[in-house]
């Protein structure tokens, strides 16, 4: 018996810089919030029919708010309609975005090892970046979230 096929997408969720700074409040990266715009992307951009194809498959399977690191799982069959449509989601909530893809993978292991080198990256990038102000809580945060990602299977 085969097993089901799919492909991993290690992706990148680059926020509008001057919507941060501002006080508004500021969007919360969360597995609803990027589900809800990848499926909206897609059924405005590939209808109905579009949607019934990737959403048997389609997953968020990690997000981390703090490095706005996540990854998505597509079937083998449907990753490209499902990237074109990642590619064109323009905004999540009211915060202008763009995705970045970092790795595609048709492992589960794979995608892991990328993700927890890019998320150890870009979080050393965000401690010399918030400096003296970085928090226990913020630490202790990413640590849960490195440890998902270890935890991750299919």
């Amino acid at each position: 018996m085969v097993g089901f096929k799919n492909r991993y997408m290690v992706m990148e969720v680059m926020l509008d810089p001057n919507k941060e700074i501002s006080g508004d409040d500021p969007i919360v990266i969360t597995h609803f919030n990027i589900s809800k715009a990848v499926k909206d992307s897609i059924l405005i951009n590939l209808g109905e029919c579009g949607l019934a194809s990737l959403i048997g498959s389609f997953q968020v399977k990690y997000v981390n708010p703090i490095t706005k690191l996540c990854i998505i799982r597509a079937s083998r069959d449907e990753y490209q309609k499902l990237w074109s449509s990642i590619s064109l989601v323009r905004s999540i909530g009211n915060c202008p975005v763009i995705f970045n893809l970092l790795d595609l993978s048709g492992s589960i292991k794979a995608c892991k090892n990328a993700a927890l080198k890019s998320d150890e990256l870009k979080f050393e990038q965000y401690k010399l970046m918030v400096g003296a102000r970085l928090s226990a809580d913020v630490t202790q945060h990413m640590q849960n979230c490195l440890e998902k990602i270890k935890l991750l299977e299919h």
